[in-house]
């Protein structure tokens, strides 16, 4: 049967998290022969429809647009999700808040269970996921006759933007279920790169201070490389950094091509959010500290020194 994938958008263009998802239902179509389709669930979304559609290897793309999907009101996506269900073996959705929101409610509905972080196809109804913070890897086999999955983006590279040609299909939206409703929201604007899809990542930890030094020290570094800014819980619980920086277990799981971790003592719960980066650089006096066994360069040295002079050497 068809693989469905659960697009995460903005109206207007895809987001990163939908291209690795799209990657781990294109293994899954190969092993079952099915086809890739996508959900573009919005209001006056089409261009987002059409971004979706430019995929390598997508299909189709369903494109149901109503006022009730504009906010992505968990609800109401499920309901749409759900009513598509009986024609797709699998359904997918990026391990994103976003996806996190609407899965469980589909599998609930559905009355199966839910794989979550999947991070690689074994088979059609087989897939791996981490548990124990990462520690361990679980082979989980699903019987369901729909199965519902969350794909862990950092588990599969992703599709290309371009390239595809697929149909788009409008659907007809289902009512709002009118059980919830949008009041507002408040967007933190950044002109860096978005955390879970930067390239690379500047991250701090307790050792910073204050959120004057975490500024002060890591911005230029930051500033010099183009990248995204990162914290352990720790700094964002001491009021540090903000919560939208944080990565780990309970933040957020990122993979760039180089992440630096500067005054972090690498708890596992850090560690399972972004061991899968594939270049770590780790900084610290400490030369006990877990971290170490996971960089791929360590320095042993003053974070408030080492990195000013690694500033002024780019």
């Amino acid at each position: 049967m068809a693989v469905l994938v659960i697009a995460e958008h903005d109206h207007k263009s895809i987001k990163g998290a939908t291209l690795n998802t799209v990657a781990a239902a294109l293994e899954i179509a190969k092993l079952g022969g099915g086809d890739v389709h996508v959900l573009v669930a919005g209001h006056d979304a089409a261009a987002a429809a059409q971004a979706a559609a430019q995929i390598p290897g997508v299909a189709k793309v369903l494109h149901a647009d109503d006022a009730g999907l504009a906010h992505g009101l968990a609800e109401n996506v499920a309901a749409q999700v759900v009513a598509l269900a009986s024609g797709y073996g699998h359904i997918l959705f990026p391990a994103t808040a976003a996806g996190k929101n609407v899965s469980p409610r589909v599998a609930a509905l559905l009355d199966v269970g839910q794989i979550s972080d999947a991070t690689r196809v074994v088979s059609t109804d087989t897939f791996e996921r981490p548990i124990y913070a990462g520690n361990a890897i679980a082979t989980v086999q699903s019987s369901d006759t729909v199965k519902v999955i969350t794909v862990r983006t950092t588990g599969f590279d992703a599709a290309p933007s371009s390239g595809g040609s697929a149909a788009v299909e409008a659907l007809a939206a289902v009512t709002d279920s009118g059980s919830s409703s949008f009041l507002g929201s408040e967007i933190a604007k950044n002109d860096r790169p978005e955390l879970t899809a930067a390239k690379i990542i500047v991250s701090g930890g307790r050792a910073m201070g204050s959120s004057e030094k975490f500024d002060s020290v890591l911005t230029p570094l930051a500033d010099k490389l183009g990248a995204a800014l990162g914290a352990s819980r720790a700094a964002v619980d001491a009021g540090y950094a903000p919560n939208d920086w944080q990565v780990g277990q309970t933040g957020k799981i990122v993979a760039p091509t180089l992440y630096i971790a500067c005054g972090i003592s690498g708890a596992i719960q850090h560690l399972a959010g972004m061991k899968d980066s594939k270049v770590i650089v780790a900084i610290n006096k400490d030369a006990e500290a877990p971290i170490f066994s996971v960089a791929d360069y360590g320095l042993e040295a003053d974070l408030f020194v080492a990195v000013p002079e690694l500033v002024a050497a780019l």
